[in-house]
């Protein structure tokens, strides 16, 4: 199997305290990590790739806690994630699929017991590429006020023969999040839903 090769990693934080509203004395906590791998199954079709995402599995992990960390380190601070991969020029789309399982599964460990699927966004491109990387509550996919997005990319990567890697966390709503729907305090958390 190919190991990783890990070439850069970088995280964001971003705190919002208003979106032209009332100011929160509490900002919401928006954090994504990025990891820059080698594509092992770059510039050539690779039957058998799905094993790598067992290889990939201790990367999840390892990032999940390291963003974490910088939220804060406190799990039940955590009301959002989301998942996403930029595949380099030389790779193809379905090896940035190989992080559904590992990025989503470390975060639902780390996190204890999410119940909701973690939404992901997947895209070719080249370094400085940027990608929308969507989010949800993590125990209900329905509540509304945690519909997001956080933008992230990374000005040299992906090189052709690389993949990046993203988690996203977020520590609740939308700052100011008002267009009804489900509400997170009346998540019931049995099915991932509602």
């Amino acid at each position: 199997m190919p190991e990783i090769v890990l070439r850069k990693r970088a995280v964001i934080v971003e705190e919002i305290f208003h979106e032209g509203g009332p100011v929160s004395t509490v900002p919401l906590k928006r954090g994504a990590i990025l990891s820059v791998i080698h594509n092992p199954f770059a510039g050539r079709y690779v039957e058998e790739i799905a094993s790598f995402m067992e290889e990939l599995k201790p990367l999840g992990v390892d990032m999940a806690g390291a963003l974490l960390a910088a939220l804060g380190g406190k799990a039940a601070d955590v009301e959002g994630y989301g998942k996403g991969a930029i595949v380099g020029a030389a790779g193809e789309l379905e090896h940035g699929a190989l992080w559904h399982v590992p990025g989503g599964y470390a975060m639902r460990e780390i996190l204890g017991d999410a119940k909701a699927i973690v939404p992901s966004a997947k895209k070719l491109g080249g370094p400085g590429t940027r990608l929308d990387v969507p989010v949800t509550h993590i125990n209900a996919s329905y509540v509304r006020s945690h519909f997001d997005a956080m933008e992230v990319g990374l000005a040299d990567g992906p090189k052709a023969d690389e993949l990046l890697l993203v988690l996203v966390m977020t520590t609740g709503a939308r700052i100011h999040a008002r267009v009804g729907g489900l509400a997170a305090k009346d998540v019931k958390g049995l099915d991932g839903l509602r």
